[in-house]
């Protein structure tokens, strides 16, 4: 990855994590990485654990950036999320994941929220 779209990623992420905020949702932590994978934002929402992909486009890109989180990226969000929820000792309750999109424009960045944009995926057990 370049060093332009690495801060760009991480600009985007800052933009998510602030328009999370706004919404109630409690930043947990950023970034988390394992192994398996990455989860770019992990909150609280009211009660549930939500594991949030960040994905940043422009605006005149025609993918929409919830189409851009395939299923083996959401494999890897759920192996993450796993050890995440393991490591921490949460206990066994409502997770989510949701995915925010920023869709930036000149000099302006618009945040979108998708709550439960997809389900876990993979074999697991807690």
């Amino acid at each position: 990855m370049s060093n332009t779209n690495y801060l760009t990623g991480k600009h985007g992420e800052e933009i998510a994590a602030l328009y999370l905020r706004r919404l109630g949702y409690r930043i947990l932590a950023k970034n988390f990485k394992t192994r398996l994978g990455e989860i770019d934002i992990i909150a609280e929402d009211a009660g549930t654990i939500c594991f949030v992909e960040v994905k940043m486009r422009r605006s005149d890109s025609h993918v929409h950036p919830k189409e851009a989180v395939g299923k083996e990226k959401q494999r890897r969000i759920t192996s993450a999320a796993l050890i995440f929820l393991k490591e921490h000792r949460v206990p066994q309750g409502r997770i989510r994941f949701d995915i925010v999109s920023v869709i930036r424009g000149g000099n302006q960045a618009v945040a979108e929220l998708v709550k439960g944009a997809f389900e876990a995926q993979g074999c697991f057990s807690f």
